[in-house]
């Protein structure tokens, strides 16, 4: 487990190594959401970095029988 401590100005340091296993770099925005009682960091992702994700993808919906 990887603790971090809360600055005086709220700031926190990411570890190097969640740093380096998820390509943080200086300038890489995230998403701070509440869950509970937990705080989540999510990377924001560029859509350019999107494209293709769903390449290869089964993306067939199947209509339930009283919907037809």
């Amino acid at each position: 487990m990887n603790a971090v401590t809360v600055s005086s100005k709220y700031q926190v340091v990411i570890p190097k190594g969640i740093r380096d296993a998820f390509k943080i770099k200086p300038g890489t925005k995230m998403a701070v959401v509440p869950f509970g009682e937990t705080i989540h960091l999510v990377r924001i992702r560029p859509i350019k970095e999107l494209r293709g994700i769903l390449k290869g993808m089964d993306t067939t919906i199947e209509k339930e029988p009283d919907r037809l």
